[in-house]
């Protein structure tokens, strides 16, 4: 089997994914852009173990525990944005810069009045 051509795949799957991490906005395709990556090294830890003939299978074996911690990384990943869905409205990545409880942006910054809410107490 030749080794370019998983590399070259893994290469294109790697780049795609960074790409969307580095452009998209919406949390829940940074996730998936990230899987994307986690699946082009993947791709690699299986090829080149298959390339060496390595008797441990040292690279699937790799391979499995990356896939448990995809998957415990999404499941996390996803709740975590179900829960500032669910309190911001949104999931735009640029929009959640300020994740402090009870602080929200200026609308506008000319103002020089306090705009926090006041604090309620118990």
């Amino acid at each position: 089997m030749h080794l370019a051509y998983p590399a070259v795949l893994a290469a294109l799957l790697f780049c795609t994914g960074l790409y969307g991490v580095l452009a998209r906005r919406n949390a829940i395709l940074v996730l998936m852009s990230v899987e994307l990556m986690l699946n082009a090294v993947n791709l690699n830890l299986v090829a080149f173990d298959v390339w060496l003939r390595d008797t441990l299978h040292a690279g699937q074996a790799l391979t499995l525990f990356t896939i448990a911690i995809a998957a415990a990384e999404i499941g996390i990943g996803l709740a975590i944005v179900l829960m500032v869905y669910r309190n911001r409205g949104t999931s735009d990545v640029d929009r959640l810069r300020d994740t402090a409880e009870g602080h929200e942006p200026d609308q506008n910054p000319g103002n020089t009045t306090s705009t926090a809410r006041p604090e309620v107490a118990a």
